[in-house]
């Protein structure tokens, strides 16, 4: 299964100030979040994101939120994006095949929302480097189920070359130096 830009929407899920802090690998998650937006605006790729409950879990972080295009995050009290409407409807409204997703928490939100997408017959592909859980145990298995339920599992630089196709690409240059 190829990923092919024009097909493609992101989707980075509850990356909140008060929820970040407590996830395994939290600088390492934040800085390939910000690599993989910047491939994505580069490539043209539309990104939704969300926010579970932020009254209480607080606003995406700085370092991302900056990142994330002018639309209002949508908020979430659901742990799938799926079973919120208006984020299904969007999702579906966009015409895509595959959805990247980012974010947290692997064995939760992600997890939920992967198998969910899968049902509704989109593809999601979980960004390994870009996705966290306070455990890394939870996050392994999350990723196993993910992928033993139809989603499929990549990288953030796999990803960007991926969408890029090619070396001629306009964006080779600057999407080589921002991965290294």
């Amino acid at each position: 299964m190829r990923i092919i830009r024009e097909e493609t929407v992101g989707l980075v899920v509850d990356l909140q100030e008060r929820l970040v802090p407590h996830m395994s690998g939290r600088d390492e998650l934040i800085s390939r979040n910000r690599i993989l937006l910047q491939g994505l605006k580069l490539l043209d790729v539309p990104v939704l994101s969300t926010e579970q409950y932020p009254k209480g879990l607080g606003k995406t972080v700085g370092g991302i939120s900056e990142l994330l295009s002018h639309d209002i995050p949508f908020e979430k009290i659901t742990f799938s994006c799926c079973d919120d409407a208006a984020i299904r409807s969007r999702l579906q409204s966009l015409g895509k095949k595959t959805v990247l997703i980012a974010g947290i928490e692997a064995h939760v939100c992600i997890l939920q929302t992967a198998l969910d997408l899968c049902n509704y017959g989109m593809s999601p592909v979980v960004v390994e480097d870009a996705v966290a859980s306070r455990s890394e145990n939870d996050k392994h298995v999350a990723l196993g189920r993910i992928a033993g339920g139809g989603g499929r599992i990549t990288t953030v630089e796999s990803v960007l070359f991926e969408l890029m196709r090619t070396a001629q690409h306009a964006s080779f240059k600057v999407l080589s130096n921002l991965v290294k």
